[in-house]
Protein backbone atom coordinates (compact mmCIF):
# COMPACT_ATOMS: atom_id res chain seq x y z
CA UNK A 1 0.00 0.00 0.00
CA UNK A 2 1.32 3.44 -0.97
CA UNK A 3 1.17 6.14 1.70
CA UNK A 4 -0.32 9.49 0.92
CA UNK A 5 2.06 12.43 0.96
CA UNK A 6 0.54 13.80 4.20
CA UNK A 7 0.77 10.42 5.94
CA UNK A 8 4.40 10.01 4.89
CA UNK A 9 5.25 13.50 6.17
CA UNK A 10 3.54 12.76 9.50
CA UNK A 11 5.61 9.60 9.92
CA UNK A 12 8.80 11.47 9.09
CA UNK A 13 7.92 14.19 11.60
CA UNK A 14 7.39 11.59 14.33
CA UNK A 15 10.76 9.99 13.61
CA UNK A 16 12.64 13.28 13.58
CA UNK A 17 10.92 14.37 16.82
CA UNK A 18 12.18 11.16 18.45
CA UNK A 19 15.78 11.63 17.27
CA UNK A 20 17.09 14.01 19.97
CA UNK A 21 15.56 11.84 22.69
CA UNK A 22 17.16 8.70 21.28
CA UNK A 23 20.50 10.51 21.08
CA UNK A 24 20.21 11.68 24.67
CA UNK A 25 19.12 8.33 26.12
CA UNK A 26 21.39 5.99 24.11
CA UNK A 27 23.24 3.72 26.51
CA UNK A 28 21.19 4.93 29.47
CA UNK A 29 19.10 2.76 31.76
CA UNK A 30 15.32 3.21 31.85
CA UNK A 31 13.59 1.38 34.73
CA UNK A 32 9.93 0.62 34.09
CA UNK A 33 7.39 -0.56 36.66
CA UNK A 34 4.88 -2.53 34.59
CA UNK A 35 1.41 -2.99 36.03
CA UNK A 36 -2.22 -1.99 35.94
CA UNK A 37 -4.44 -2.21 32.86
CA UNK A 38 -1.41 -2.34 30.55
CA UNK A 39 -0.59 -5.74 32.01
CA UNK A 40 -4.01 -7.37 31.48
CA UNK A 41 -5.38 -5.92 28.23
CA UNK A 42 -4.14 -8.15 25.39
CA UNK A 43 -3.68 -5.38 22.82
CA UNK A 44 -1.82 -3.17 25.32
CA UNK A 45 0.39 -6.10 26.32
CA UNK A 46 1.44 -6.61 22.70
CA UNK A 47 2.08 -2.87 22.24
CA UNK A 48 4.15 -2.73 25.43
CA UNK A 49 6.32 -5.68 24.36
CA UNK A 50 7.04 -4.09 20.97
CA UNK A 51 7.85 -0.76 22.63
CA UNK A 52 10.41 -2.44 24.91
CA UNK A 53 12.04 -4.22 21.97
CA UNK A 54 12.22 -0.96 20.01
CA UNK A 55 13.82 0.82 22.98
CA UNK A 56 16.56 -1.80 23.12
CA UNK A 57 17.13 -1.73 19.36
CA UNK A 58 17.71 2.05 19.31
CA UNK A 59 20.26 1.84 22.13
CA UNK A 60 18.31 2.32 25.37
CA UNK A 61 18.61 -0.18 28.22
CA UNK A 62 15.15 -1.02 29.62
CA UNK A 63 14.89 -2.84 32.96
CA UNK A 64 11.40 -4.07 33.85
CA UNK A 65 9.88 -4.66 37.27
CA UNK A 66 6.35 -6.06 37.30
CA UNK A 67 3.55 -6.45 39.78
CA UNK A 68 0.77 -9.00 39.78
CA UNK A 69 -1.65 -8.23 42.60
CA UNK A 70 -4.86 -9.09 40.69
CA UNK A 71 -3.41 -12.38 39.47
CA UNK A 72 -2.30 -13.28 43.01
CA UNK A 73 -5.74 -12.41 44.38
CA UNK A 74 -7.46 -14.54 41.74
CA UNK A 75 -5.42 -17.65 42.52
CA UNK A 76 -5.80 -17.16 46.28
CA UNK A 77 -9.56 -17.06 45.81
CA UNK A 78 -9.48 -20.23 43.71
CA UNK A 79 -7.48 -21.95 46.47
CA UNK A 80 -9.82 -20.60 49.19
CA UNK A 81 -6.97 -18.73 50.88
CA UNK A 82 -8.24 -15.52 52.46
CA UNK A 83 -6.42 -12.24 51.89
CA UNK A 84 -6.17 -9.20 54.13
CA UNK A 85 -4.30 -5.92 53.82
CA UNK A 86 -2.57 -3.56 56.24
CA UNK A 87 -1.67 -0.09 54.94
CA UNK A 88 -2.05 -1.37 51.38
CA UNK A 89 0.29 -4.33 51.96
CA UNK A 90 -1.00 -7.89 51.53
CA UNK A 91 -0.56 -9.87 54.74
CA UNK A 92 1.60 -12.75 53.53
CA UNK A 93 1.73 -15.97 55.53
CA UNK A 94 3.62 -19.05 54.31
CA UNK A 95 0.77 -20.37 52.13
CA UNK A 96 0.22 -16.94 50.58
CA UNK A 97 3.97 -16.59 49.96
CA UNK A 98 3.92 -19.87 48.02
CA UNK A 99 1.17 -18.46 45.79
CA UNK A 100 3.04 -15.15 45.37
CA UNK A 101 6.14 -16.99 44.18
CA UNK A 102 4.11 -19.17 41.84
CA UNK A 103 2.28 -16.23 40.27
CA UNK A 104 4.98 -13.54 40.20
CA UNK A 105 8.05 -15.67 39.64
CA UNK A 106 6.31 -18.13 37.32
CA UNK A 107 3.12 -17.28 35.50
CA UNK A 108 3.31 -13.49 35.22
CA UNK A 109 7.06 -13.21 34.79
CA UNK A 110 7.26 -15.83 32.06
CA UNK A 111 4.26 -14.37 30.23
CA UNK A 112 6.04 -11.01 29.99
CA UNK A 113 9.32 -12.63 28.94
CA UNK A 114 7.52 -14.61 26.24
CA UNK A 115 5.74 -11.51 24.90
CA UNK A 116 9.02 -9.59 24.59
CA UNK A 117 10.89 -12.50 23.00
CA UNK A 118 8.06 -13.14 20.54
CA UNK A 119 8.30 -9.46 19.54
CA UNK A 120 11.97 -9.97 18.70
CA UNK A 121 13.69 -9.11 21.99
CA UNK A 122 16.04 -11.02 24.29
CA UNK A 123 14.34 -11.00 27.69
CA UNK A 124 15.31 -13.02 30.75
CA UNK A 125 13.02 -13.50 33.75
CA UNK A 126 14.38 -13.11 37.27
CA UNK A 127 13.19 -12.95 40.83
CA UNK A 128 15.11 -11.19 43.56
CA UNK A 129 16.31 -14.61 44.73
CA UNK A 130 18.42 -15.11 41.60
CA UNK A 131 22.05 -14.27 42.43
CA UNK A 132 20.68 -12.35 45.45
CA UNK A 133 19.39 -9.69 43.06
CA UNK A 134 17.09 -8.19 45.73
CA UNK A 135 18.40 -8.54 49.27
CA UNK A 136 15.57 -7.84 51.67
CA UNK A 137 14.53 -7.64 55.29
CA UNK A 138 11.20 -8.00 57.00
CA UNK A 139 8.99 -4.92 56.86
CA UNK A 140 7.88 -3.66 60.25
CA UNK A 141 4.65 -1.67 60.57
CA UNK A 142 4.09 0.35 63.72
CA UNK A 143 0.85 1.85 64.97
CA UNK A 144 0.77 4.53 67.66
CA UNK A 145 -2.19 5.52 69.83
CA UNK A 146 -2.66 7.62 72.99
CA UNK A 147 -3.59 4.49 74.95
CA UNK A 148 -0.23 2.82 74.29
CA UNK A 149 3.07 3.72 75.95
CA UNK A 150 4.96 2.39 72.92
CA UNK A 151 3.95 1.77 69.25
CA UNK A 152 2.13 -1.46 68.43
CA UNK A 153 4.12 -3.72 66.09
CA UNK A 154 1.93 -5.32 63.40
CA UNK A 155 3.22 -8.55 61.87
CA UNK A 156 2.27 -8.80 58.19
CA UNK A 157 4.27 -11.96 57.55
CA UNK A 158 6.60 -12.38 54.59
CA UNK A 159 6.37 -8.76 53.45
CA UNK A 160 9.76 -7.17 52.95
CA UNK A 161 11.63 -4.05 52.04
CA UNK A 162 14.76 -3.71 49.95
CA UNK A 163 18.13 -3.66 51.70
CA UNK A 164 20.43 -3.94 48.67
CA UNK A 165 20.40 -4.56 44.90
CA UNK A 166 22.95 -6.68 43.02
CA UNK A 167 23.92 -3.99 40.53
CA UNK A 168 26.64 -6.13 38.97
CA UNK A 169 24.12 -8.69 37.76
CA UNK A 170 21.92 -6.04 36.13
CA UNK A 171 24.93 -4.35 34.51
CA UNK A 172 26.04 -7.72 33.11
CA UNK A 173 22.61 -8.40 31.61
CA UNK A 174 22.00 -4.97 30.09
CA UNK A 175 25.50 -4.86 28.59
CA UNK A 176 24.87 -8.29 27.06
CA UNK A 177 21.88 -7.07 25.04
CA UNK A 178 19.45 -8.76 27.47
CA UNK A 179 16.28 -7.18 28.84
CA UNK A 180 15.84 -8.10 32.53
CA UNK A 181 12.25 -8.78 33.65
CA UNK A 182 12.15 -8.78 37.45
CA UNK A 183 9.54 -10.18 39.83
CA UNK A 184 9.53 -8.26 43.16
CA UNK A 185 10.47 -11.17 45.41
CA UNK A 186 13.42 -10.65 47.74
CA UNK A 187 15.56 -12.87 49.94
CA UNK A 188 16.82 -12.24 53.47
CA UNK A 189 20.25 -13.04 54.85
CA UNK A 190 18.82 -16.21 56.41
CA UNK A 191 17.23 -17.30 53.12
CA UNK A 192 13.69 -16.16 54.01
CA UNK A 193 11.61 -15.18 50.98
CA UNK A 194 9.80 -11.82 50.98
CA UNK A 195 6.98 -10.30 48.95
CA UNK A 196 7.90 -6.67 48.15
CA UNK A 197 5.86 -3.85 46.64
CA UNK A 198 6.83 -3.58 42.95
CA UNK A 199 6.93 0.24 42.99
CA UNK A 200 9.45 0.15 45.85
CA UNK A 201 11.61 -2.39 44.03
CA UNK A 202 11.55 -0.35 40.80
CA UNK A 203 12.53 2.80 42.68
CA UNK A 204 15.42 1.10 44.47
CA UNK A 205 16.72 -0.47 41.26
CA UNK A 206 16.50 2.87 39.44
CA UNK A 207 18.43 4.56 42.25
CA UNK A 208 21.09 1.84 42.33
CA UNK A 209 21.61 2.01 38.56
CA UNK A 210 21.49 5.84 38.53
CA UNK A 211 18.88 5.42 35.82
CA UNK A 212 18.03 8.17 33.37
CA UNK A 213 14.33 7.66 34.08
CA UNK A 214 11.94 5.72 36.27
CA UNK A 215 8.58 5.09 34.58
CA UNK A 216 5.64 4.01 36.74
CA UNK A 217 2.71 2.72 34.70
CA UNK A 218 -0.66 3.35 36.34
CA UNK A 219 -4.37 3.41 35.48
CA UNK A 220 -4.64 7.19 35.76
CA UNK A 221 -3.54 9.99 33.45
CA UNK A 222 -0.94 11.22 35.95
CA UNK A 223 -0.98 13.64 38.84
CA UNK A 224 -3.89 16.06 38.79
CA UNK A 225 -4.51 19.36 40.57
CA UNK A 226 -7.60 19.97 42.70
CA UNK A 227 -9.56 21.00 39.59
CA UNK A 228 -8.74 17.69 37.88
CA UNK A 229 -6.21 19.12 35.42
CA UNK A 230 -3.16 17.04 34.54
CA UNK A 231 0.12 18.37 35.94
CA UNK A 232 2.82 17.68 33.34
CA UNK A 233 5.98 18.59 35.26
CA UNK A 234 6.88 19.05 38.92
CA UNK A 235 10.06 19.53 40.89
CA UNK A 236 10.59 17.97 44.32
CA UNK A 237 9.55 21.09 46.18
CA UNK A 238 6.28 21.35 44.26
CA UNK A 239 5.49 17.69 44.90
CA UNK A 240 6.02 18.06 48.63
CA UNK A 241 3.78 21.13 48.66
CA UNK A 242 1.00 19.17 46.92
CA UNK A 243 1.29 16.45 49.55
CA UNK A 244 1.03 18.98 52.36
CA UNK A 245 -2.04 20.72 50.94
CA UNK A 246 -3.86 17.42 50.35
CA UNK A 247 -3.78 17.42 46.54
CA UNK A 248 -1.85 14.14 46.55
CA UNK A 249 -3.54 11.58 48.78
CA UNK A 250 -4.49 7.92 49.11
CA UNK A 251 -3.11 5.30 46.77
CA UNK A 252 -0.98 7.81 44.85
CA UNK A 253 1.16 8.58 47.92
CA UNK A 254 3.28 5.37 47.80
CA UNK A 255 4.05 5.89 44.10
CA UNK A 256 4.98 9.51 44.73
CA UNK A 257 7.15 8.50 47.68
CA UNK A 258 8.95 5.99 45.48
CA UNK A 259 9.46 8.61 42.74
CA UNK A 260 10.75 11.24 45.19
CA UNK A 261 13.19 8.80 46.77
CA UNK A 262 14.55 7.72 43.37
CA UNK A 263 15.09 11.32 42.18
CA UNK A 264 16.78 12.28 45.47
CA UNK A 265 19.19 9.37 44.97
CA UNK A 266 20.30 10.34 41.49
CA UNK A 267 17.64 9.26 39.00
CA UNK A 268 17.27 12.11 36.48
CA UNK A 269 13.46 12.02 36.51
CA UNK A 270 10.51 9.84 37.45
CA UNK A 271 7.34 9.70 35.38
CA UNK A 272 3.87 8.55 36.36
CA UNK A 273 2.22 7.59 33.09
CA UNK A 274 -1.12 6.22 31.94
CA UNK A 275 -0.63 2.62 30.91
CA UNK A 276 -4.09 2.56 29.34
CA UNK A 277 -2.75 4.71 26.47
CA UNK A 278 -1.41 2.78 23.49
CA UNK A 279 2.41 2.95 23.30
CA UNK A 280 2.48 5.05 26.49
CA UNK A 281 6.14 4.26 27.17
CA UNK A 282 7.37 5.45 23.76
CA UNK A 283 5.14 8.52 23.86
CA UNK A 284 6.58 9.53 27.22
CA UNK A 285 10.18 8.85 26.28
CA UNK A 286 10.43 9.97 22.67
CA UNK A 287 7.93 12.80 22.10
CA UNK A 288 7.82 16.43 23.14
CA UNK A 289 4.47 16.24 24.94
CA UNK A 290 4.59 12.92 26.81
CA UNK A 291 1.55 11.29 28.41
CA UNK A 292 1.94 11.71 32.17
CA UNK A 293 3.56 13.63 35.01
CA UNK A 294 7.32 14.06 35.26
CA UNK A 295 9.01 14.62 38.61
CA UNK A 296 12.58 15.91 38.70
CA UNK A 297 14.91 17.59 41.16
CA UNK A 298 14.53 20.85 39.27
CA UNK A 299 11.74 21.59 36.81
CA UNK A 300 12.87 20.63 33.31
CA UNK A 301 11.18 20.17 29.95
CA UNK A 302 12.90 17.06 28.57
Amino acid sequence: MTLSRDSAINIANVLTEALPYIQRFTGRCIVIKYGGHAMVDEALKQDFARDIVLMKLVGLNPVLVHGGGPQIGKLLNELNIKSSFVDGMRVTDSKTMDVVQMVLGGLVNQDIVNLINTAGGNAVGLTGKDAKLIQAKKMVIERSSPELTSPEIIDIGHVGEVEAINQGLLDLLTQSNIIPVIAPIGVGQDGTTYNINADLVAGKIAAELKAEKLLLLTDVAGLQDKEGNLISTLDLGEVEALIKDGTITGGMLPKIGCAIDAVKKGVKSAQIIDGRVEHAVLLELLTDQGVGTMISEANVTI
